[in-house]
């Protein structure tokens, strides 16, 4: 039985790079963000949906300007919630595909998921882990990686959940400020745990 694992936690927390490690070590993943751009895809019917809420974020073609929604959606909590009510079950549907898929190939599949418990993912994994970082060095992260500024980055931090929300919900979680051996060791850890239970 494929046992599925969730990652997640805030953005620029560095769940990529410790998604990575789980790859290293047998486990098949799944990228949720790129689960999402599929459902998202020109022409979706995701898209036509979301069409009907946010127009100024599509053309003729229902193509989605990511920028214009992203800039749409971040700090207007009522807008985060109608996207979220079209676009999850999109991708859930998805996810559950990919896990189908995986799931002959893998003993255990990690849902690297941004927004796990938003989407309902999380009923889906019998682990959950988090992966935070410091509010600084998250910043940071996200200016560089996204080239944004420091006022949109903290606009999409004020749409996130708290650490805490994240320490209370998962079995595990994973610190990672910078040092990547210690962050690549707790992950390590944890995979031992999974593995031995």
């Amino acid at each position: 039985m494929t046992k599925i694992i969730g990652l997640t936690g805030q953005s620029g927390a560095g769940k990529t790079t410790v998604s990575e490690i789980f790859a290293k070590n047998g486990f098949g993943v799944i990228n949720c963000d790129l689960i999402a751009r599929k459902a998202t895809e020109n022409g979706s019917e995701c898209n036509k949906q979301l069409a009907e809420f946010f127009p100024d974020c599509f053309d003729e073609n229902f193509m989605l300007d990511r920028k214009a929604l992203s800039r749409e959606v971040f700090g207007d909590p009522d807008k985060n919630k109608i996207l979220g009510t079209i676009i999850y079950p999109y991708i859930t549907k998805l996810i559950e595909k990919e896990i189908l898929r995986l799931s002959g190939e893998y003993d255990y599949i990690l849902l690297d998921a941004p927004t796990l418990f938003e989407a309902g993912a999380d009923k889906l994994c019998s682990i959950k882990i988090a992966v935070l970082a410091d509010p600084e060095i998250r910043l940071e992260r996200i200016m560089q990686r996204d080239g944004i500024s420091e006022t949109l980055a903290k606009k999409r931090f004020s749409s996130q959940h708290s650490a805490d929300f994240f320490k209370e919900k998962c079995d595990y979680v994973i610190y990672n400020n910078g040092e990547a051996e210690s962050a690549a060791e707790q992950a390590e850890k944890i995979i031992g745990m999974i593995k031995e239970s």
